[in-house]
Protein backbone atom coordinates (compact mmCIF):
# COMPACT_ATOMS: atom_id res chain seq x y z
CA UNK A 1 0.00 0.00 0.00
CA UNK A 2 1.55 3.77 -0.79
CA UNK A 3 0.35 7.00 0.50
CA UNK A 4 -2.11 7.38 -2.09
CA UNK A 5 -4.06 4.03 -1.26
CA UNK A 6 -3.91 4.19 2.04
CA UNK A 7 -5.61 7.94 2.23
CA UNK A 8 -8.12 6.34 -0.19
CA UNK A 9 -8.66 3.45 2.53
CA UNK A 10 -8.78 6.33 5.18
CA UNK A 11 -11.34 8.40 3.71
CA UNK A 12 -13.40 5.12 3.21
CA UNK A 13 -12.59 4.11 6.27
CA UNK A 14 -13.76 7.41 8.16
CA UNK A 15 -16.03 8.67 5.92
CA UNK A 16 -13.83 12.15 5.14
CA UNK A 17 -13.32 13.42 1.96
CA UNK A 18 -9.48 12.51 0.60
CA UNK A 19 -8.41 15.88 0.75
CA UNK A 20 -9.09 15.88 4.64
CA UNK A 21 -7.52 12.59 4.93
CA UNK A 22 -4.43 13.81 3.30
CA UNK A 23 -4.59 16.70 5.51
CA UNK A 24 -4.38 14.22 8.49
CA UNK A 25 -2.10 11.60 7.52
CA UNK A 26 0.27 14.71 6.86
CA UNK A 27 0.07 15.96 9.88
CA UNK A 28 0.27 12.71 11.29
CA UNK A 29 3.88 12.56 9.90
CA UNK A 30 4.62 15.86 10.42
CA UNK A 31 4.33 15.66 14.56
CA UNK A 32 5.72 11.98 14.13
CA UNK A 33 8.66 13.08 12.79
CA UNK A 34 8.91 16.76 14.98
CA UNK A 35 8.74 14.22 18.01
CA UNK A 36 11.42 11.40 16.55
CA UNK A 37 14.23 14.41 16.22
CA UNK A 38 13.30 15.96 19.35
CA UNK A 39 14.01 12.49 20.85
CA UNK A 40 10.50 12.04 21.99
CA UNK A 41 8.77 8.52 22.16
CA UNK A 42 5.85 8.42 20.48
CA UNK A 43 3.20 5.32 21.77
CA UNK A 44 0.18 4.92 19.99
CA UNK A 45 -1.94 1.48 22.52
CA UNK A 46 -2.75 -1.12 20.19
CA UNK A 47 -0.92 0.02 16.80
CA UNK A 48 2.79 0.39 18.20
CA UNK A 49 5.73 2.73 19.84
CA UNK A 50 8.15 4.96 17.59
CA UNK A 51 11.47 5.51 19.17
CA UNK A 52 14.37 7.34 18.62
CA UNK A 53 17.48 5.51 19.02
CA UNK A 54 21.71 5.23 18.32
CA UNK A 55 23.82 3.46 16.06
CA UNK A 56 27.50 3.42 17.75
CA UNK A 57 30.26 4.65 15.05
CA UNK A 58 32.24 2.01 13.79
CA UNK A 59 34.56 0.62 11.23
CA UNK A 60 33.55 -1.71 8.54
CA UNK A 61 35.98 -3.36 5.87
CA UNK A 62 34.87 -2.51 2.42
CA UNK A 63 36.34 -5.77 0.62
CA UNK A 64 37.83 -8.60 1.87
CA UNK A 65 40.64 -8.45 -0.96
CA UNK A 66 41.01 -5.13 -0.09
CA UNK A 67 41.15 -5.15 3.58
CA UNK A 68 40.49 -1.01 3.43
CA UNK A 69 38.67 0.08 6.88
CA UNK A 70 36.05 2.69 6.55
CA UNK A 71 34.57 4.04 9.43
CA UNK A 72 31.12 4.69 9.77
CA UNK A 73 29.57 7.61 11.89
CA UNK A 74 27.37 7.53 14.57
CA UNK A 75 23.57 8.44 14.16
CA UNK A 76 20.37 8.45 15.03
CA UNK A 77 17.23 5.83 13.42
CA UNK A 78 14.01 5.39 14.51
CA UNK A 79 12.63 1.88 15.72
CA UNK A 80 9.68 0.33 15.66
CA UNK A 81 7.96 -1.94 18.14
CA UNK A 82 4.31 -3.34 17.15
CA UNK A 83 1.44 -3.41 19.49
CA UNK A 84 0.10 -6.24 20.50
CA UNK A 85 -3.11 -5.51 18.56
CA UNK A 86 -1.17 -5.03 15.35
CA UNK A 87 -0.22 -8.64 13.50
CA UNK A 88 -1.05 -9.68 10.21
CA UNK A 89 -2.58 -12.57 9.74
Amino acid sequence: MNKAELISAMAAESGLSKTDSKKALDAFIASVTKAMKAGDKVSLVGFGTFQCGGKKERVWVSTPLLKKPIEIAAKKVVKFKPGTELTAE
